[in-house]
């Protein structure tokens, strides 16, 4: 088996990632792992998902990965400036990406963000946007119901329809507001929702696709590039219950035959110090 790409994020939500992933790199072999136990990262101190990431970043290193992502808006925020430097591999996070797909979409530079705690407290964004383009006007809003509803399969319906609603009442008073960045990779899983609640005028970024974008360009210009004609194969970890993974899995990737996908329960090596 060729040298896999390594997704980590605290749950799901980099699922949606993985699949745009196996979407623009097919040959590409996947090793994913969701911190399901520990979800959502959002409220977590800094200093603890900076641990956690590390613990799923040794697991993937233990398994020779060639290209790491950063699938978690909270981790790559907090973790990844001190990955880019410890790491021998190519290190890629999302909001980075996410800021630069906002910028080429938006017509009046008024872009909003959603995500958790952590990803809006720190500022990672705003700073992002800034430094592409100094005259961006930006809103920040912490969504803190979403990636637990969305853990718990909570993703249509009416229930969701009523949280998202509520949650997302202040930024709908936001006037200019022409682009929203999903600043948490669990939120594409309910962008339907959310693009009926802030209605059709609003450009919704998920960064995804541009994250898969700029990973094809680094493996190309670093020879990386997996170019055997086999089966590829993707393999899912998560480290709690397995049901709810499993069914998001089977959801997003119904597309590609079951015999590329394997799902698995693992536990985390706690860091020594």
């Amino acid at each position: 088996m060729k040298k896999a790409i390594g997704i980590i994020d605290s749950g799901v939500g980099g699922l949606t990632v993985a699949h745009e992933f196996m979407r623009q790199l097919p040959k590409e072999n996947l090793l994913y792992v969701g911190d399901t136990a520990r979800c959502p990262y959002g409220p977590r101190p800094r200093e603890e998902v900076i641990d956690y990431t590390w613990e799923m970043v040794e697991f993937l290193l233990d398994k020779d990965i060639k290209m790491l992502i950063i699938a978690c808006n909270t981790a790559t925020a907090f973790a990844l400036d001190q990955l880019k430097r410890e790491l021998s591999i190519p290190v890629i996070g999302v909001i980075q990406p996410g800021a630069r797909a906002a910028i080429k979409v938006t017509r009046n530079n008024h872009v909003g963000v959603i995500g958790t705690e952590g990803t809006i407290y720190s500022g990672a964004y705003e700073k992002e946007l800034q430094k592409i383009k100094s005259d961006i006007h930006y809103y920040g809003l912490p969504c803190p119901p979403f990636v637990p509803m969305v853990e718990k399969g909570i993703i249509s319906g009416n229930e969701a329809l009523k949280i998202v609603d509520t949650v997302l009442e202040p930024l709908k008073e936001q006037e200019d507001l022409d682009t929203l960045i999903l600043g948490c990779t669990h939120y594409p899983i309910i962008k339907p929702i959310i693009q009926e609640i802030m209605g059709n005028e609003i450009s919704i970024i998920s960064s995804g696709e541009e994250t898969a974008r700029e990973a094809s360009t680094i493996l190309d210009m670093q020879h990386l590039l997996n170019d055997d004609e086999g089966t590829p194969e993707h393999k899912f970890y998560a480290t709690g219950e397995r049901h709810v993974f499993a069914q998001m899995i089977h959801r997003l990737f119904c597309q590609f035959p079951d015999k590329q996908i394997q799902i698995m329960q693992t536990k985390l090596a706690k860091r020594m110090y």
